[in-house]
């Protein structure tokens, strides 16, 4: 094992965060020097120093093995979560190790659920710093990591495949180097493209810059404690689903569509699959809005079940309701909407409409068999055969997903929470969603969980993060 390798790649990592970090500070000096100035500060120049240390003492070096670059990968993400926490520790407040940890790793893994009730009450700085570790693991902290190798070979690709799932390299026709630009370029444009709609929508530039960072990332930190609820803006609001759903697309095929002209965006099974998943279920959505128990009109109606199914789709987490509240048939499809998640390829979280669409494809393809024995039935997603070892690891993969959402739930009730509010938790963290429904709602926060339950959804955050096998591989390093 390369250990010093592999340290001085994590130390790349941490120096992206430290960067961060003093650009928190800048916006601390800007508003005259606010509270979070010293602790932003101490954390910036500890965080730069671990990250700093490698690269001075340690030689360069690429021959990493996919072992390593597992390892990389795994304790980068595990690493500047911890350091990542130092801002929230020094500041203090509500920010107990537990909370701090909390707020960290959902920041950190897009997940974008909060321990916070009073959002506002925080520094302008702090509440910058927390939209920076969206914007950070959106684009994946091993990601920037390629970005400062003189030469992105073998390791490089090895690590964009934990990044990206399998599913979607094939829509990647780049070297491994270019793959890194491409989705540099697509998740840069698409905040800036955000950031200035959200400004011409009414916007303030600093909760445009702050909500373009959670857009694009797919995370939800929001700078209001009733989220886009808050602005009451049927504009705001538009912009918000336009780019959630960009965001929540392939980035290569994005970038391909604006660079290349091609059409395979719109080509996609995937694509249209997650455009027709999202009109559909928005649609019900409404209707189960218009004709429940409370019913509202339609015009509320699809424009609540629009935002909600968008938001929870790209597992962002925006909110414009209390959806724990609406009828539980749109609650039912809201929960798949969550385990289902987005693209491949993209910020999302979830088991990935790839995924799902693989396996409704493997479902149909039995049935045929079934029916026609002699047949030789193949998986196929438009004009590509799906061989069937990638039928069988999709089939693995969500039966291992929802083993694991099954499992830290029932650890979570032992904490004392209900049904709802121990699954919904396990779902949200897992999904890298962050709303759950009952009392961890879209409207509410995770701070009435043990400290125990919050470092298990941090766990569990970051299986979803890394799909599960990306932080698995720790676990069989260690017995080596």
């Amino acid at each position: 094992m390369n250990i010093k390798a592999v340290v001085r790649y994590i130390g790349m990592a941490l120096l992206f965060n430290a960067l961060f970090m003093f650009l928190s500070v800048l916006v601390s000096v800007l508003n005259d020097f606010d509270s979070a100035f010293s602790p932003l500060l101490l954390s910036a120049v500890i965080t730069a120093m671990v990250g700093g240390f490698p690269l001075i003492f340690v030689r360069k070096s690429e021959n990493l093995n996919m072992a390593e670059g597992f390892l990389v990968t795994a304790l980068a993400w595990v690493l500047c979560c911890v350091f990542d926490m130092l801002p929230y520790v020094l500041w203090g407040g509500v920010f107990s190790l537990s909370n701090a940890w909390y707020e960290s790793v959902s920041g950190l893994t897009t997940t974008g659920g909060t321990i916070l009730a009073d959002v506002e009450s925080l520094p302008k700085s702090l509440i910058f710093w927390r939209s920076s570790t969206h914007f950070i693991g959106g684009i994946g902290v091993v990601v920037f990591v390629l970005l400062v190798l003189p030469t992105v070979s073998s390791f490089g690709l090895k690590i964009s495949k934990m990044q990206i799932s399998s599913l979607s390299m094939d829509n990647y026709r780049y070297k491994s180097r270019d793959t890194v630009k491409v989705i540099m370029l697509t998740y840069f444009g698409i905040t800036l493209l955000s950031f200035v709609f959200l400004l011409l929508a009414g916007m303030n530039a600093f909760d445009a810059v702050n909500h373009a960072m959670s857009i694009v990332s797919t995370g939800g930190f929001s700078t209001k404690n009733l989220s886009i609820m808050h602005y009451d803006s049927f504009p705001i609001e538009l912009v918000c689903n336009v780019f959630m759903f960009i965001s929540a697309l392939h980035f290569g095929l994005i970038y391909a569509f604006f660079v290349d002209r091609s059409t395979k965006l719109f080509r996609s099974p995937v694509t249209i699959y997650y455009t027709g998943y999202v009109i559909v279920a928005s649609l019900f959505v409404a209707l189960s809005l218009k004709f429940g128990e409370d019913p509202v009109p339609w015009g509320k109606a699809l424009r609540d079940s629009f935002f909600q199914v968008i938001s929870l789709s790209s597992t962002t987490g925006f909110a414009t309701a209390d959806t724990s509240r609406w009828p539980l048939f749109a609650i039912l499809i809201l929960v798949f909407t969550t385990l289902q998640g987005a693209c491949s390829g993209s910020t999302a979280g979830g088991i990935k409409t790839d995924r799902i669409l693989i396996f409704f494809k493997a479902i149909k393809a039995q049935i045929v068999k079934q029916l026609h024995p002699q047949a030789v039935v193949r998986v196929k997603s438009g004009n590509s055969i799906i061989d069937e070892s990638t039928v069988s690891s999709v089939a693995l993969f969500i039966v291992l997903y929802l083993l694991i959402v099954f499992v830290i739930g029932l650890m979570l009730s032992l904490t004392g929470l209900d049904f709802v509010d121990s699954m919904s938790a396990s779902m949200a963290a897992m999904s890298n969603c962050g709303p759950g429904f009952g009392n961890c709602n879209s409207l509410a926060n995770y701070d009435f969980f043990t400290p125990f339950g919050k470092f298990l959804l941090g766990v569990e955050m970051l299986l979803g993060r890394l799909e599960i096998y990306g932080f698995l591989v720790l676990l069989i390093l260690r017995k080596r």
